[in-house]
């Protein structure tokens, strides 16, 4: 028996009634929300359902309505519906297959849209589906499949490229990274020979392209673009302003902004942004304030931006006064929009000093993303709040290598740099990838602990993952390997860096002034100048330091004359300090003194600890009290300057005094950081204090150097009792020299090492005379180089000799 069907008109009454339905739910859901509501996908549904029992669907007479159903689901989350409809169509036409491309691109699913874009027969496609898959290709940033599209177009002889066509390519061509201006050229050919040149979208479309081409030549074209267009939109003048600031031509930017009619708020906020950006944040400021004052509609984007500018620029007060401004206006930003605004506030009293307000803001935000909790991150950090900044860490919910990164830095900052290598390798067993600047971090730690056999590791690890060409990765190990005392490898680093900076410059200067290469240091300086590389007050800083360890008195003088007189720059407090260290250690305490008459400030307590120490080189104690009494007064909980006094004393005999000086020490709870050395063995670090007897090996190590010492006398070395600068018997002295901290280091490390290795000590504070002298022999008795890193420079003592030439 054959089933019933209804009759024609019934049927054709039915097919009618749907169009209607279909129509309705369209005009009903347009434009289409972000969201379409599950009512929205249930009458769809239900619609679809009646259809199919009705027969049709894919009906010859009536191919409207399953178009119509497939455009409607493509507006819902139920992409595989109208997959499935498209697919068992058996002559699928372009008009489904454009809403299919559209919907399945905008999901993020390229692939299918690709395939929905061939899955019709080219002689069916038209003009509009092509325009559809350039659309996606360029949203995906895909140049070449957008132009060979694009290609497919002109080749199918009947159909024509219009003005969609034009401006979804020039929009993925301008995706290109080798984009050439005969690219762009040809391009603007076609548009003008078809005629669409006058069309808005696609002269906007051009300008773009041609900003985004380096030549000179483009943005003089994609000007007289600008120039011939007959109608400009916001888009147009902010493409304008944009392009010129990212080719760093601000001028020209302004130039533009000050033609554009209306003053639309996103131009505003583009040339602000650029300001920022260019670094011309006082500039952005009074833009922001004249864009008040033409009462320009201030958004989001407004505030992030100029608050922004205050951060850089440090003009905190402008900035509070932006924050009152939010206040008082209430925008009524959604959580989304509120979220940089937020974050720009978090930075503001961050980089303000207002850690406290900074917290506190970011404690009210509804909506928090991983740029809030890494600025609050980095404000703890700047603020020297370290505790802060891991209680932050440890409950952050969502973390990115820059959260690691920041914490890693924030830990070697901090002095905490055993802390900060822990914290990389839990970074690597949690299988987040590091970025050059957590290696930088995790390298410098290295060169904090004088971890030289890990820093090697890293060295590594950083060429495997391909950063060897950064330059902050590169500056680091160039310093990790100059403060392990490998300044070889050091020089092999910068040697082979392929894009130096002043950085780089300054790092390698300040490794050979610390190793005692004084000359080389100042050659290099010269070549840094002869390259064209204009030294900053940090290179002055180095070259004057190494001047100071190499004794080169005449060449720092004119080193420092030579940065007002060549180079613009006004000599810091820390430029004085290093030259009177100089002249002091050189003998000219006098000249020193004439010397702090003509700075044009007032000393400050570097100054003074520089006097102190010349003048205990040189036995005044007149003077040398004098500096003393002004550091008590400036610096009072200062250890050093009760502790270099009463050497002072102690070494002129003067053991009242000296009492004294250590008496007022105890009366004002000053305390005096002990000595500490310590030694790299087996990736192990071996650390040692005066006297030390806790290390598991001490009996070993002192037994040794008994026997090591006893060499040492048969080659001429004697203790030098004067260093202990306490009034006791002399086998007593000999007893605690024989302790020093260093000579335990040197000793456990020739126990441990191989024959004939290095051994590389690091001190925190500075080597003594006797430990220096001893050093020297010790070298030489067991024929092994030993390298000594004090707090003030490196000592490679060889073959009886040191790098110094015993000038320290």
């Amino acid at each position: 028996m054959r089933p019933w069907r209804p009759p024609p008109t019934a049927v054709a009454s039915l097919a009618h009634q749907c169009s209607l339905l279909l129509r309705r739910l369209a005009e009903r859901h347009s434009p289409a929300p972000t969201c379409p509501s599950s009512s929205f996908l249930r009458a769809l549904r239900c619609l679809h359902a009646r259809l199919l029992t009705a027969d049709l669907l894919h009906a010859p007479s009536h191919p409207h309505l399953t178009l119509r159903l497939i455009h409607l689901y493509t507006l819902s989350p139920d992409l595989a519906t109208p997959a499935a409809l498209f697919r068992s169509d058996p002559d699928p036409g372009p008009v489904a297959a454009t809403s299919l491309v559209a919907a399945h691109a905008a999901a993020g699913r390229l692939r299918d849209a690709a395939a929905f874009f061939d899955a019709v027969p080219p002689a069916r496609r038209d003009t509009v589906l092509h325009n559809a898959m350039m659309s996606a290709f360029a949203r995906a940033s895909l140049a070449a499949p957008a132009v060979s599209v694009f290609h497919a177009l002109l080749g199918s002889g009947s159909l024509r490229p219009d003005d969609y066509s034009f401006t979804a390519l020039l929009s993925a061509v301008g995706q290109m990274h080798n984009l050439a201006a005969p690219h762009c050229t040809q391009l603007h050919c076609s548009v003008l020979k078809s005629g669409a040149a006058a069309v808005l979208s696609v002269s906007n479309a051009l300008i773009a392209l041609y900003m985004k081409c380096d030549t000179p030549e483009a943005s003089w074209d994609a000007r007289k673009v600008l120039d011939e267009m007959p109608d400009k939109d916001d888009l147009t003048w902010t493409t304008m302003v944009v392009g010129y600031v990212r080719r760093g031509d601000v001028n020209a930017a302004r130039s533009v902004f000050e033609e554009v009619d209306g003053k639309f708020d996103v131009v505003w906020n583009a040339m602000i942004s650029g300001y920022v950006q260019s670094g011309m944040c006082a500039d952005a400021f009074e833009l922001f304030r004249r864009m008040v004052s033409e009462k320009v509609p201030l958004d989001e984007f407004t505030f992030t931006s100029v608050l922004s500018a205050c951060a850089n620029a440090g003009f905190f007060v402008h900035g509070k006064s932006v924050h009152g401004q939010i206040i008082r206006l209430q925008p009524n930003f959604v959580p989304e929009a509120a979220l940089p605004v937020n974050n720009a506030l978090v930075t503001l009293y961050s980089k303000g000093g207002k850690i406290v307000i900074a917290k506190r803001i970011f404690d009210t935000m509804n909506l928090k993303d991983v740029v809030s909790w890494n600025t609050i991150l980095s404000g703890y950090i700047d603020s020297g709040c370290l505790d802060k900044a891991v209680e932050v860490f440890k409950v952050m919910p969502y973390k990115n290598d820059l959260s690691w990164m920041v914490m890693v830095s924030g830990y070697v900052h901090g002095g905490l740099s055993e802390d900060a290598l822990k914290l990389f390798n839990q970074m690597r067993a949690e299988d987040v990838k590091p970025c050059d600047y957590t290696y930088a971090g995790a390298i410098a730690a290295c060169g904090e602990l004088g971890a030289l056999k890990h820093g090697r590791q890293l060295h590594a690890h950083l060429v495997q993952c391909g950063f060897e060409a950064s330059n902050s990765a590169g500056n680091a190990l160039l310093t990790m390997y100059a403060r392990c005392g490998a300044v070889n490898d050091a020089r092999l680093v910068f040697l082979v860096m392929p894009n130096l900076d002043s950085v780089s410059w300054n790092a390698m200067i300040s490794a050979l002034g610390q190793h005692g290469h004084g000359r080389e240091a100042l050659e290099l300086f010269d070549q840094m100048v002869a390259e064209g590389i204009d030294p900053d007050r940090i290179s002055f800083l180095t070259i004057l330091t190494a001047c100071n360890h190499a004794g080169l008195v005449d060449e720092g003088f004119h080193y420092f004359e030579s940065m007002k007189r060549d180079f613009g720059i006004s000599p810091g407090e820390d430029h004085y300090a290093r030259l009177i260290d100089l002249l002091g250690r050189s003998g000219r305490i006098g000249e020193a003194r004439d010397l702090i008459k003509t700075m044009p400030f007032e000393p400050t307590p570097s100054i003074w600890e520089a006097i102190l120490s010349g003048c205990r080189t040189n036995g005044d104690m007149e003077f040398g009290a004098y500096a003393a009494d002004q550091l008590f007064r400036m610096i009072p909980q200062h250890d050093g300057t009760y502790i270099l006094l009463s050497n002072t004393y102690s070494a002129a005999g003067r053991w009242v005094d000296a009492a004294r000086v250590r008496k007022l020490m105890r009366d004002r709870g000053v305390k005096k950081e002990p000595g500490c050395s310590w030694i790299e063995v087996g990736s192990k670090i071996h650390v040692f204090l005066v006297g030390d007897t806790k290390h598991p090996e001490a009996q070993e190590v002192y037994q040794f150097l008994e026997v090591i010492g006893a060499r040492m006398r048969k080659l001429g070395y004697v203790p030098d009792t004067k260093f202990v600068l306490h009034d006791m018997e002399p086998h007593e002295k000999e007893y605690i020299l024989f302790a020093h901290s260093e000579k335990l280091a040197v000793g456990f490390g020739l126990l441990k090492l191989p024959p004939g290795a290095t051994v590389t000590v690091l001190k925190n504070l500075r080597i003594c005379g006797d430990c220096h002298t001893a050093m020297m022999f010790m070298s030489k008795a067991v024929g092994q180089e030993i390298v000594v890193r004090d707090v003030r420079r490196f000592h490679h003592f060889k073959d009886g000799e040191c790098s110094c030439g015993n000038y320290w």
